[in-house]
């Protein structure tokens, strides 16, 4: 069975980064997007964590190094704070893992 791998960046890797990567695995499961592991990190980290996690994609909350990151695909990640285009956010990220 394949495992989805989400890094999850923001400014600490501590709040942000889990609020966002919750909601993210809550909405992703609920589109059959199933099993998700989750790494998080704070943003000075990304590139280190990036190359050796090689996650799946990379949602951050935090303006990250995307020129850096090009080999990954990246999702601002904003609305699972705000809930404000949430469903839209996660519909991309879904339709993204499951044409991979």
């Amino acid at each position: 069975m394949r495992i989805y791998k989400v890094l999850s960046v923001c400014g600490t890797g501590i709040a942000t980064s889990t609020v966002a990567s919750e909601k993210c695995r809550e909405m992703l499961e609920e589109r059959g997007i199933s099993p998700i592991e989750v790494l998080e990190c704070k943003v000075s980290e990304v590139l280190t964590a990036a190359e050796s996690y090689r996650p799946d994609v990379i949602i951050h909350t935090a303006e990250i190094p995307t020129d850096a990151l090009r080999d990954f695909k990246t999702f601002r990640a904003i609305q699972f704070l705000t809930g404000i285009g949430k469903e839209a956010l996660a519909d991309q990220i879904a339709e993204y893992l499951k044409s991979k």
